[in-house]
């Protein structure tokens, strides 16, 4: 295995996407973070959304299984909704052998960073993101582990940072709004910040760790004692953020908002808005789910002033 850095997760993914040079198209979950399609269009690398599955909440293995019999795609980004980290190696292999050449990247950017690759994840490439919001935030780097084979060359392109922001501003008003991502090349990817020796960066991620589970178990506590059990997520999805389903997503996080506290709302489906496709699954968790945050941006006293707002706001 081979150990690739960047200084974000998006610039080691453009790297590989650029390695292609027939520009195949590529399937990703309808669920993922738009910076990830967005990094595709960077690269004029095509893609095809698959919805998640209702039962799993990850992306759809039968569906995207029919789709690679169909067709010829160049890759599948298998993302862990909210960092469950469960791997579907049965489903990589099975995949693998229909067609070889395709290119698996297991996105794990949500996950608890591992710092040495998982020898048995039959994935191509194994990616981690440390940047804002992740498990660990340094506000910068990704890193991967992938196949010795992996032809691996760091692309180099303009950066501004102005033009990460109004590319940010602009999906989140799309999504918002529930219209279309119209997407102008700019910019936006920094591909040229200083990256860390791996020693000098694994130190951080492991110093850094440490510190953000504690915090999360604590908050986490607080969340799991205090809501009623039906609305919480299985305890595997609980790490990232804390996850809630609800009938009145939108009523109780204006409720949550007003009272000067925050909530997320995480992951909007894409495949109507970044594509021409339905993803009824993810329409439908995005509908109900929201995020209570348990990182270094809460305190236990904003946890429990949370926990009481939704017990009274509950449909």
């Amino acid at each position: 295995m081979q150990i690739l850095q960047a200084p974000r997760a998006s610039a080691l993914l453009y790297s590989i996407l650029i390695a292609d040079k027939e520009k195949r198209p590529w399937l990703l979950p309808a669920n993922i973070c738009p910076i990830v399609p967005i990094t595709f269009l960077k690269a004029r690398v095509p893609f095809q959304f698959v919805d998640i599955s209702a039962r799993t909440l990850h992306m759809d293995l039968d569906q995207a299984e029919a789709l690679i019999k169909e067709r010829t795609f160049g890759g599948l980004l298998y993302a862990h909704t909210y960092g469950e980290a469960s791997i579907p190696n049965p489903f990589f292999e099975t995949v693998k052998k229909i067609s070889p050449e395709l290119v698996i990247v297991d996105d794990r950017c949500l996950c608890i960073p591992d710092l040495e690759a998982d020898p048995a994840n039959q994935a191509d490439i194994q990616l981690y993101s440390t940047g804002y919001a992740k498990i660990v935030e340094l506000n910068f780097g990704g890193y991967a582990f992938a196949r010795d084979d992996i032809d691996y060359q760091p692309a180099h392109v303009a950066f501004h940072p102005q033009y990460h922001e109004e590319l940010e501003a602009s999906y989140k008003r799309a999504i918002a709004q529930r219209v279309k991502i119209v997407y102008h090349d700019s910019d936006w990817l920094d591909t040229e910040a200083p990256v860390l020796p791996w020693d000098t960066y694994r130190q951080q991620i492991e110093t850094n760790l440490a510190q953000s589970l504690k915090q999360r178990a604590a908050l986490n506590q607080i969340y799991a004692k205090m809501l009623p059990k039906e609305i919480q997520l299985p305890g595997e999805f609980q790490t990232w953020r804390f996850n809630i389903r609800v009938k009145n997503k939108q009523h109780i996080l204006d409720r949550i908002f007003s009272a000067g506290l925050f909530a997320s709302s995480h992951y909007a489906s894409l495949a109507d808005i970044m594509g021409d496709q339905k993803a009824p699954c993810a329409e439908n968790l995005a509908e109900s789910v929201i995020n209570l945050f348990n990182d270094h941006h809460f305190t236990s006293d904003q946890a429990e002033q949370v926990c009481k707002i939704i017990l009274e706001n509950l449909a």
